[in-house]
């Protein structure tokens, strides 16, 4: 694990309560796609599977630390919120799950980036996924998100 996946889940699991409840671990990090784990039992429902709201929380978070993530290596302070977002769930969830997070089709780390530079704000468009054994999506999550320079 690099250290900046290492320093970002240490401040998730520090600052968010919820994240520490449901034992998250950030996992991969490629500069596109991110990765984080939970393991089912903190995060289950009264039927034995995954909880809904633990899946749109893992999802809400992958997306959130991806752009995190990118902001940190692009050595731009910002705050960054989820604007609005859509869930399908699909199916259930029996085992530990993983969320991934990369950017919706059609969307440019380099457009944002240079966007945010130009106006102190952005927004970006992140297509997220906890897919099953299979390979067959069990929940998605599309999210847009807003950074905010500090100043």
């Amino acid at each position: 694990m690099s250290d900046a996946i290492r320093t970002l889940e240490n401040t998730v699991l520090a600052q968010i309560p919820l994240a520490r409840a449901m034992q998250l671990r950030l996992r991969d990090y490629d500069g596109d796609r991110l990765t984080i784990a939970a393991p089912l039992a903190p995060n289950s429902n009264d039927k034995g599977w995954a909880f809904g709201g633990s899946l749109v929380s893992l999802l809400t978070l992958a997306g959130w630390s991806l752009i995190v993530l990118k902001l940190r290596a692009l050595g731009s302070a910002c705050d960054v919120y989820v604007q609005d977002s859509a869930v399908r769930y699909l199916a259930p969830v029996w085992d530990d799950f993983i969320a991934q997070a990369r950017l919706a089709e059609g969307e440019s780390w380099e457009t944002f980036a240079s966007t945010l530079a130009a106006r102190g704000r952005a927004r970006l468009t992140v297509d997220c996924r906890v897919p099953l054994a299979d390979g067959a999506d069990a929940c998605t999550l599309q999210a847009r998100f807003v950074a905010i320079s500090k100043p």
